[in-house]
């Protein structure tokens, strides 16, 4: 087994910035990355990274969010910048073990946008 824990979430203003990060209690030999659900919506994607650092982001959010990995700490990283409105929502940390094919999730950190 695999917990995640996710630190970072909060309240900001539109325009402002946040910085989640999200703890492995393992080495993850695959890939990290970050989901979000908004109320009454399903969670989707919004950022992953392998082990090499091959990133991926959902459109909604290229050129505003930044993901990164520190794979000695165990930990994935998700600059926030420019942040919206439609930002707002509980944003999960995910993790995929490659050998075994098996999906981790983090409890979760609200991040909401808001004046």
């Amino acid at each position: 087994q695999v917990q995640l824990v996710e630190f970072g979430g909060g309240l900001v203003q539109p325009g402002g910035s946040l910085r989640l990060s999200c703890a492995a209690s393992r080495t993850i030999s695959g890939t990290m990355g970050w989901y979000r659900q908004a109320p009454g919506k399903e969670r989707e994607l919004v950022a992953t990274i392998t082990t090499s650092g091959i990133t991926d982001y959902a459109d909604s959010v290229k050129g505003r969010f930044t993901i990164s990995r520190d794979n000695a700490k165990n930990t994935v990283y998700l600059q926030m910048n420019g942040l919206k409105p439609e930002d707002t929502a509980v944003y999960y940390c995910y993790a995929r073990i490659w050998i075994i094919a098996t999906n981790f999730w983090g409890q979760g950190t609200q991040v909401t946008v808001s004046s």
